[in-house]
């Protein structure tokens, strides 16, 4: 489904040439702007990438054709060809493995410098981030929210904060794995506990954060346990967990007023949900349908309205 407002759209890409779009601007936000490191073949290419790329699914936000915005999907049945998700590359995940639910990776999250301003962007990859794990069912989506730097001290206040409010259930809880760091980084850098309880402000903590990470808080994201410096990225990274019966508390209490949510793990959505999504956008409607129309509307905020929700018929262009 390709969600649409104005000039803007947010969709899977279809074509390699979209994927070389993707994968083009993050190595100009990760390698260029944020210092990552690069292969010789990446510099020549002018593209960020690795083996995990190769059965990920791209989601795009396009502004008159370009790829302005981006997130990188990994689902179940990707990571098992690929010997596993990403993030296992810095965090022990085998609770969420273990779940039983459907789960989903999510990384390489990156806005274009000149849209960063625009809040419609961010909100779109939210929007069609909400429209993949409805689609697909999921019940856990997952991934790394980064700093740059390889300093976490620099985000004392941050990292203390999440750490004290907001970890994960521990049945669930992802863990840093301190074999995965590289040589030359202290082990003890990755403890979350940075400040006493007593020392954390929550207002300087939210002005630590990321952008990234203070919607994440808000849609109700928990965290993993450990920081891990990911020193060849320049970064240093959360683990970050969405439960998708935690969403929908947080669309319940702000449209219709309760805490109350779906059982089970995964939304519990009518079966037509995808063809009539867009009548639910401007339909009032009660129970159930009012919820799903809540996300998006939660989501896309003001631009609700403008919204404009395509189903398209299978591509027929070159696929990767």
């Amino acid at each position: 489904m390709t969600i649409k407002v104005r000039d803007f759209e947010v969709r899977l890409t279809r074509t390699k040439e979209e994927r070389r779009q993707v994968r083009a601007l993050r190595y100009a936000v990760f390698v260029e702007e944020e210092g990552a490191s690069a292969t010789e073949e990446q510099k020549n290419l002018r593209e960020e990438y690795d083996s995990y790329d190769r059965f990920a699914e791209y989601l795009g936000v396009f502004h008159n054709g370009k790829i302005v915005g981006t997130y990188r999907i990994i689902n179940r049945d990707a990571a098992e060809k690929m010997g596993g998700f990403y993030t296992e590359t810095e965090f022990d995940i085998s609770k969420i493995k273990k779940s039983g639910a459907n789960i989903a990776e999510m990384s390489r999250a990156c806005v274009a410098p000149e849209y960063r301003e625009n809040a419609l962007v961010m909100r779109l990859l939210w929007a069609g981030l909400g429209e993949y794990i409805v689609r697909n069912k999921i019940g856990i989506v997952f991934g790394v929210a980064s700093w740059t730097g390889t300093n976490p001290a620099a985000s004392a206040q941050a990292i203390s904060y999440l750490y004290y409010n907001h970890l994960s259930p521990l049945r669930l809880r992802a863990t840093v794995d301190t074999t995965k760091l590289v040589d030359g980084v202290n082990p003890k850098l990755t403890r979350m506990n940075i400040l006493p309880a007593v020392f954390v402000d929550s207002n300087m903590a939210r002005r630590e954060m990321t952008p990234l990470i203070k919607g994440y808080l808000r849609i109700n994201a928990t965290f993993g346990r450990g920081v891990f410096i990911d020193k060849p990225f320049n970064t240093y990274d959360v683990f970050v967990m969405l439960r998708t019966r935690d969403m929908n508390a947080v669309y319940k209490k702000h449209f219709l007023g309760t805490d109350e949510t779906f059982d089970g793990e995964d939304f519990e959505l009518p079966s037509n949900f995808i063809q009539t999504l867009g009548k639910f956008i401007t339909t009032p409607a009660k129970g159930a349908v009012r919820v799903v129309r809540s996300v998006f509307a939660f989501l896309l905020r003001e631009d609700a309205a403008d919204a404009e929700f395509i189903q398209e018929d299978k591509p027929t262009e070159e696929e990767e």
